[in-house]
């Protein structure tokens, strides 16, 4: 990777939501706990959450991962709460096809996703960038 590629998949936008991360920390008691770790760099994403009603009630995330792994940690933190798990699969579905299919950008309220458009061309990239909302949806079906 050049440094131009670099500079560009590293963006000041994706700099500040790293450093920015919604709801960090662990839950005393979730209804749902899950972890995922990317096996290529190491990054690790633990969610836990409270469900009511079929909704994100209570939302919290351990985020341990690289910077564009942090900033899709910050976008899903603004997205969470309130959210069913239909609404998470499709939401995961949609980045994983934005990020390996040239697909669309996830709908409303995880279209800040869009962000992360420059790591298509860094397929080594995507396993982290999915690592949060993949937790997020095994957590809530637990």
């Amino acid at each position: 990777m050049s440094d131009s590629d670099l500079i560009r998949l590293y963006s000041g936008r994706i700099l500040q939501l790293a450093a920015d991360i919604p709801h960090l920390g662990r839950l005393a008691a979730p209804t749902g706990t899950a972890q995922r770790r990317s096996p290529l760099c190491g990054s690790t994403v633990t969610v836990d959450v409270v469900m009511q009603g079929g909704r994100v009630t209570e939302f919290a995330q351990d985020v341990k991962a690289c910077a564009l792994g942090q900033a899709a940690a910050s976008v899903l933190g603004s997205a969470a709460l309130g959210r069913s798990l239909a609404e998470v699969e499709a939401a995961r579905d949609a980045l994983r096809a934005m990020l390996t299919d040239s697909g669309p950008v996830p709908l409303p309220p995880f279209d800040g996703f869009e962000v992360l458009l420059p790591a298509r061309e860094y397929r080594n990239r995507h396993a982290s960038i999915l690592l949060a909302i993949e937790a997020l949806a095994e957590a809530m079906a637990a």
